[in-house]
């Protein structure tokens, strides 16, 4: 019989127990000082560097403003021992894939490994990573259960809630967007519905099941995912028609039941990442997921596209690519923020440089140490003169400050726009420079 102590939630409430955040990225450090303002929290990050930054109060994320510090009653650390002060442990490691697309369930499994030396009798170890259904129960819980010699259910409890975080968004914030949350029991989700109910005023939705939770969340992204990918189809469809997507897009938008969407690149931690965990999870049990499959190699198609379009443009102007040199604006994922992970933008420079095309690549809110870092590409401080063409490829708000007659000034003779987000008006552009949208 069980002799599992509850509950927990009261002993947080009154700062007699703690609660772990692992892993203090863009989903970990929001959600860690959002706790803080409430419960004593312990923060751990992998990267001694990320926690000296964090303990002065600086977002190495560039997300949050010094001040969402204040007032937070949490500690920084890179020493995994510290995890053993803490009772309520929040796993929120990033979850990648691979070069072959494989889903690189290591910073997650790593993560229970240091979280199951740390879990005592009466502990609870949440996962917000976003994994394949049964990724918690059936690869997480047999590490805890080996590193902690406990048993799961009997002596701790597990659940999961997965983020919903959307960078660089001021208005959806983490306490405005409704928080999805399951346990291993009735028990178990009623406490961790309460801990997460505390902070998230947007309301809390209980699922049915660990791994229903999990679906959940990796549906959301291939929904999305598949929908862009259609755009994307339409997009390449139309081009060869000699349509402009963005027109066929506004007419059919005049119809009340038109899901509006709009083609572009689709890169990221999440959209173009999330498909694979549940296209791996499926090939495993013997299904091949041909829909989900289809409208990935559509998404990953798109760089070669735009660089083989913007290649022709080039030599219709007698502009042979040995000999051109390109402004590419923006390399981040997507816009109004620093991250560069998974960025579809790194792919279409590459895709450009393959066809001898030089590129300078410039953008405000990258860090230039990390691009070089992840991708070997060097970062323009300010864009240059006597370019053949310019790339628009993220919509930065520094960007849209850029007139017609700011970017014709940075090119030399019969210039070109290519305009992936579709910022500018097409009869406005075309009076001064050849123009290509998606």
């Amino acid at each position: 019989m069980s002799e599992f102590p509850m509950p927990i939630f009261q002993a947080l409430l009154s700062k007699e127990k703690a609660i772990s955040v692992i892993g203090l990225g863009y989903v970990g450090l929001p959600l860690a000082l959002e706790f803080a303002r409430k419960f004593r929290v312990i923060g751990f990050d992998i990267s001694p560097e990320r926690v000296a930054m964090m303990q002065r109060g600086e977002d190495p994320s560039r997300e949050l403003p010094s001040d969402a510090f204040h007032g937070c009653d949490i500690t920084f650390t890179a020493n995994a021992d510290d995890l053993r002060q803490a009772h309520f442990h929040v796993v929120a490691v990033p979850t990648p894939i691979d070069i072959h697309k494989v889903p690189n369930l290591n910073p997650v499994l790593k993560a229970s490994h240091a979280v199951g030396r740390a879990i005592k009798k009466g502990d609870y170890v949440i996962y917000e990573s976003t994994v394949y259904p049964g990724c918690t129960e059936e690869d997480c819980v047999p590490i805890l259960e080996q590193e902690s010699g406990l048993v799961m259910g009997q002596d701790f409890k597990v659940g999961y809630s997965p983020e919903r975080i959307n960078p660089g968004d001021k208005e959806r914030t983490l306490t405005s967007i409704l928080k999805i949350v399951s346990g291993c029991d009735q028990e178990s989700l009623e406490e961790i519905a309460s801990l997460y109910g505390a902070i998230i005023s947007a309301g809390i939705y209980r699922a049915s099941s660990i791994k229903v939770a999990e679906a959940a969340k990796v549906i959301e992204n291939t929904q999305r995912d598949l929908n862009i990918s259609l755009m994307n189809e339409l997009a390449m469809i139309f081009d060869r028609m000699g349509i402009d997507t963005q027109e066929v897009l506004k007419a059919a938008g005049t119809k009340w039941n038109f899901i509006k969407l709009q083609p572009g690149l689709v890169g990221g931690h999440c959209i173009g990442v999330d498909p694979y965990y549940l296209i791996h999870k499926s090939m495993a049990l013997g299904f091949d997921p041909q829909v989900i499959n289809s409208g990935r190699r559509i998404n990953d198609l798109m760089p070669a596209f735009i660089a083989k379009k913007l290649t022709q443009l080039l030599i219709s102007k007698g502009k042979y690519p040995q000999h051109t040199r390109v402004l590419v604006m923006g390399i981040t994922f997507k816009e109004n923020v620093s991250d560069i992970r998974n960025s579809k933008v790194a792919d279409l420079i590459t895709e450009l440089n393959l066809f001898a095309i030089r590129t300078d690549i410039h953008d405000p809110h990258a860090s230039a140490e990390e691009v070089k870092k992840e991708y070997g590409f060097d970062l323009v401080s300010e864009p240059g003169e006597q370019y053949d063409a310019i790339v628009v490829a993220v919509n930065h708000d520094d960007f849209k400050r850029y007139s017609i007659a700011d970017l014709k000034a940075m090119m030399n003779g019969d210039p070109i726009l290519v305009d992936i987000k579709a910022l500018y008006d097409r009869a406005t552009v075309e009076k001064e420079m050849t123009y290509w949208r998606l």
